[in-house]
């Protein structure tokens, strides 16, 4: 049995189906995680929630785009290349399945002993990945409880940087951004999510270049997408970048868990 991480596709349904026979994936014994954004931008946003939702073997943890998605489900508002899926006839199982996804996944392979993170966009340095974990649990939680409020409210850049003091809807939006629109950070890991280049602009940096080696034990990998402009290079073999611009028409690409081997197709 084979566990494989898998980009952001991005309602890229050809390129998935096509990545998926590159990797062999074997239906009833491999399992597959997807690092978010499933949805916008390709044409086919639909059928790859149709086909991860009909495979028990497939999960995702949230992007920004899905939430995205769910927010627009949950106002009924149609529109751009996500019309299909807000007006699809089995549109309530879909905002169900969805909503139920995690915002973060701990994986352990057995046969190596490593640890994987799995996140939409990482974890920030101030967070050891106990606690993100626990706060990741903790909006999942008001997602399913309170979806209407969420949804409506998790929108913002601010707050910007994290406080353990912040209580309710603040809190909550910090946590979504650090987990799923994060690229640069500065002191005390302020948000910067205005650049979505590969270069950080003064006083900031990528939020994998951590100062210290809390996060990053010999076992320990942080898998994540999100990032296009990076091309899935992180320059630390312990953060392994996997969206690598199959929404920009470049690759879709897949990482196999046990020998950390990645797997690319063209769009």
């Amino acid at each position: 049995m084979n566990t494989f991480v898998i980009g952001d596709i991005h309602g890229s349904f050809k390129q998935f189906i096509d990545l998926l026979k590159k990797i062999n994936y074997k239906q009833h014994e491999d399992k597959i995680i997807l690092v978010g954004d499933l949805v916008n931008r390709g044409p086919e946003s639909l059928a790859v929630l149709n086909y991860c939702m009909a495979d028990p073997n497939i999960t995702s943890v949230l992007g920004n785009h899905d939430l995205y998605l769910l927010h627009l489900m949950n106002i009924r508002k149609a529109e751009g290349s996500l019309k299909k899926v807000v007006e699809a006839e089995n549109s309530e199982e879909i905002f169900k399945w969805l909503i139920k996804r995690p915002l973060m996944l701990e994986i352990f392979d057995q046969e190596t002993d490593n640890t994987f993170f799995i996140t939409h966009a990482g974890i920030p340095e101030i967070w050891p990945p106990k606690k993100a974990m626990k706060l990741a649990l903790e909006v999942s939680s008001m997602l399913q409880d309170n979806p209407d409020d969420m949804l409506e409210k998790m929108w913002g850049n601010h707050p910007d940087k994290w406080s353990d003091e912040l209580i309710g809807y603040d809190r909550y939006r910090v946590i979504i951004n650090y987990l799923t629109r994060m690229r640069f950070v500065g002191d005390d890991c302020v948000l910067d999510l205005e650049n979505t280049s590969k270069d950080a602009t003064t006083g900031f940096k990528p939020w994998f270049h951590y100062e210290s080696n809390t996060h990053t034990k010999k076992n320990q990998y942080f898998v994540f997408g999100h990032w296009a402009s990076l091309s899935g290079k992180t320059n630390n073999p312990h953060f392994i970048g996997l969206d690598t611009g199959c929404a920009w028409k470049e690759k879709l690409t897949a990482l196999r868990l046990n020998d950390l081997k990645r797997i690319s197709v063209n769009y």
